[in-house]
């Protein structure tokens, strides 16, 4: 390998191979940093390891830098960062290298995904080594990505670095994250031909060329005493993941966009992005829920802030739940446990599948035609429908296509027949149970060739609210988990009002234009 080795003797670090020769040209530009830490709050928690990449102006790398530390305490979660406790337990403490440390970030702009996380972490550090640490000014490559990749939907590392095809290796390692950063931060840098600059990227520079770093520590070092509950919260995750439910799992598929379109204010972004990460095994421990909070203070939200910003996670993820049409006991189950660990009622939960399951509705039903002036089966067949499926003896694939065409259209296909089921089709070979009871209620009955042309001429839902005066349910109304004029609740007027709303994406301009005019008129 061709960068430094992380390995320490006296506080110096020991290379493979010498660093590059500078020329004027490779004069260090900025200091890229990545840390591993052994979780989320830089008050609690430590860094287990940190790696420097500087570059040139150019973008291209001068020199690197990394090394492990002994976080004097448990390693956290392992199965995330794969360090081990065998792996630091003869690694240097931070306090006893934090001098030869400064001179790769000293008079540098530094540079990360998500600055905030890996800043907070660094001064920790510094502090508990004694160390008066100055100013600091940073660029956040999280941020930059709203300016020079605005159309990605999440915007974790791997995501950007993806956009801007930029090689990830080593994944989760210091070294390779902070290798990968300095690739997106060159990319940014060689995009200003093709767009606009952004003027943090700008400016920032000429900011940190005037920073001075004490020469050394001012105060004795703190000595790490862990808690020992704490020790024992976050040893339960240091081993290989847990097995996650289907709906938690797709916690890692929830696109951004989603949640911000959904209501959660822009600045609390990296705060959800977190709570995602925290939320993986289903449960957020003690110690995340205070790392949380120290994110909470960092990013200067407000009990507003969080509450609509879980709001749109769990509608969010109430979407992803509803995308086979049905929510199943286990799902309304594991929405219910995300609501908790959020702090939500769950009562909030029926109300976030109604709307989720309206705006599917809408989905399925935009684009589809009218019926033909030849029609000639009564009342169509529309999206929402409850049908239920009986006989089709030795004509089991056509039942299939037939339920799983409904499905997919947006129809509901249920097992048993009640007063709200819209018709049961039947080809007459099996009278059971599910035909009496349709007779009992009056429910209409259909050969399955009938069915299959209500299918092929299906119709929109019908919109649950009439186009009068409109005002948010009243539900939205009471809760103080969706704003007013919030996406969810533009959404949910949309719906009532006959408008093509989408279940995922941005919502339009015209969407909102009438939902500004109709709220402006009635004083909602």
């Amino acid at each position: 390998m061709s960068w430094f080795k992380r390995l320490f003797d006296g506080g110096r670090t020991k290379t493979d191979e010498a660093p590059a020769v500078r020329t004027r040209a490779q004069s260090p530009y900025f200091a890229i940093i990545d840390v591993e830490t052994t979780g989320l709050s830089p008050k609690r928690d430590r860094v287990l390891e940190l790696a420097v990449v500087r570059i040139d102006q150019r973008g291209q790398i001068v020199d690197e830098w990394s090394t492990r530390f002994n976080p004097e305490g448990p390693v956290g979660a392992t199965h995330i960062h794969g360090i081990t406790e065998a792996d630091v337990a003869h690694a240097p403490l931070f306090r006893d290298v934090a001098s030869s440390i400064v001179p790769y970030i000293s008079g540098l702009p530094i540079a990360a995904h998500n600055a905030r996380f890996d800043l907070g972490f660094l001064r920790a550090e510094f502090r508990r080594a004694g160390w008066d640490v100055p100013w600091l000014p940073a660029y956040c490559t999280l941020d930059g990505s709203h300016h020079y990749l605005p159309n990605l939907d999440r915007r974790r590392l791997i995501d950007c670095c993806w956009s801007a095809r930029v090689p990830l290796n080593d994944a989760h390692s210091a070294l390779g994250d902070a290798r990968a950063t300095a690739g997106l931060l060159r990319h940014y840098l060689q995009a200003q031909g093709r767009v606009s600059p952004h003027p943090a990227l700008m400016s920032v520079p000429n900011e940190a060329r005037g920073v001075v770093w004490p020469t050394g520590p001012s105060r004795p070092p703190l000595t790490f005493l862990p808690d020992e509950s704490a020790t024992r919260r976050r040893t339960r995750r240091t081993a290989t993941a847990p097995e996650r439910p289907a709906l938690i799992a797709q916690l890692t598929k929830l696109s951004l966009a989603e949640v911000l379109d959904e209501g959660a204010p822009v600045g609390s972004l990296t705060y959800v992005e977190t709570v995602l990460d925290a939320l993986e095994d289903g449960v957020i421990t003690d110690a995340e829920a205070a790392a949380l909070q120290d994110l909470v203070e960092a990013y200067d939200l407000n009990a507003t802030d969080i509450t609509a910003a879980h709001t749109a996670l769990l509608l969010a993820l109430a979407h992803n739940a509803l995308d086979d049409g049905h929510v199943s006991g286990d799902e309304r189950a594991q929405l219910e446990a995300i609501a908790s660990a959020l702090q939500l009622p769950s009562k909030m939960v029926p109300g976030l599948i109604a709307e989720a399951d309206a705006a599917r509705a809408a989905r399925l039903s935009a684009g589809l035609r009218p019926l033909p002036a030849t029609w000639v089966y009564g009342d169509p067949l529309r999206v929402g429908d409850k049908v239920v499926f009986t006989g089709f003896v030795g004509q089991d694939r056509q039942r299939a296509r037939l339920e799983d065409r409904s499905r997919e259209l947006g129809v509901r296909v249920l097992g048993s027949v009640s007063g709200l089921t819209a018709m049961l089709v039947t080809d007459g070979s099996f009278s059971g149970g599910k035909l009496e009871r349709a007779h009992e209620l009056g429910t209409r009955i259909v050969a399955p060739e009938t069915y299959a042309a209500l299918l092929k001429h299906l119709q929109p839902a019908l919109t649950a609210a009439p186009k009068v005066a409109p005002k948010a349910p009243a539900a939205q109304r009471n809760d103080p988990g969706v704003a007013a004029g919030s996406p969810a609740e533009i959404r949910a007027w949309g719906i009532a009002n006959g408008y093509a709303v989408g279940v995922r994406g941005r919502l339009s301009a015209e969407l909102k234009a009438a939902y500004e005019e109709a709220t402006s008129l009635t004083g909602v």
